[in-house]
């Protein structure tokens, strides 16, 4: 009688780690440092809306709320394929605290590709969308401080916001980039070759897009609604407060002193933006105190308001693969 031949001794099969659930642990860790460095910042505003009117502060959380609608829409205006609304809406949260955290808008940029490529969307057509994205934003940001000029042209003194010399140094440095961006370009050849590729794919999406009235007017609602619901919460904020400067003044503030601050790429536009912003209500007319205060309670509401919630879906978005 034959004797069964001895078992096969397999090895244990190793444990994967769970790499995504420690990834979907990076951004509260990220935040809680960014909270932690800012601390002082936080605090002083809430000392300052301790004596605010509710009514209008309430006001104002509401609008930041409905600020993720318009960035959904220019969102979805960018590309052809319909995106799935609640989780565009999730994904553009969770932009809102990835783009505290990196510079230039980079963060929010990163979610949303990952988005689009979870979507089906190819990588170049997602690129061409972020590229269309960043070009219809500040358009629709400068068209609405335009026409706010333009209805009040003594509302508001910009002048002062920039500068001269700061301005020509920042027209150089653009000239520069320009420049360098161009020689690296024209020397190395299979980039040049990408570019070009990817300029043709981004121009044929881009003439779709407007081919089709549905796009074209989610993407420049999208891109005029934003500043416009972001001025208005500068507005209730200001008015919670009582700052003495009229309403109209406050948005273009708001406006110019963003537009101006787009030019140092900080995280989240993190200390550029109070500075123009507190610069130019000075200037309107409200003393340093009272603009200080509403600037750092504007954002208060608009930045650190959102960051934990958006913190906390920026990880379950990672976890459940999404981005």
């Amino acid at each position: 009688m034959a004797t069964p031949p001895p078992p096969v001794l397999r090895p244990a099969p190793r444990r994967r780690l769970p790499v995504r659930k420690w990834l979907a642990l990076v951004p509260l860790v990220l935040v809680a440092g960014w909270v932690a460095w800012n601390w002082p910042v936080f605090a002083s505003g809430l000392a300052q809306l301790r004596g605010a009117d509710p009514g209008w502060l309430l006001a104002a959380a509401v609008v930041t709320v409905a600020c993720w609608v318009p960035v959904c829409l220019l969102r979805q205006g960018a590309v052809l394929e319909p995106l799935p609304a609640g989780r565009l809406f999730a994904s553009q949260v969770a932009a809102g605290s990835a783009n505290h955290l990196l510079p230039a808008g980079l963060g929010a940029h990163v979610v949303t590709l990952r988005f689009m490529r979870s979507c089906g969307i190819s990588a170049t057509r997602a690129c061409a969308a972020l590229a269309l994205y960043s070009l219809a934003q500040p358009i629709g940001r400068y068209a609405l401080l335009i026409a706010l000029m333009a209805a009040s042209p003594d509302a508001l003194p910009l002048g002062g916001l920039m500068p001269a010399e700061r301005g020509g140094l920042a027209v150089l440095l653009l000239v520069a980039v320009v420049a360098v961006a161009a020689g690296v370009l024209w020397w190395v050849r299979p980039l040049r070759g990408a570019v070009r590729d990817f300029l043709a794919t981004a121009l044929t999406d881009v003439r779709a897009l407007h081919a089709r009235p549905a796009r074209a007017l989610a993407l420049w609602c999208g891109a005029v609604g934003f500043p416009a619901l972001q001025a208005t919460v500068m507005v209730a904020v200001a008015r919670s407060l009582q700052v003495p400067v009229p309403s109209l003044d406050i948005a273009l503030a708001y406006l110019a002193a963003s537009a101006v601050a787009g030019v140092v790429p900080t995280p989240g536009g993190i200390g550029s933006v109070e500075a123009a912003l507190v610069f130019a209500l000075v200037g309107a007319g409200s003393p340093v105190v009272e603009a200080t205060g509403a600037v750092v309670g504007f954002r208060l509401l608009t930045v650190w308001g959102p960051l934990l919630p958006g913190a906390l879906v920026l990880a379950a978005l990672v976890r459940r693969k999404v981005i």
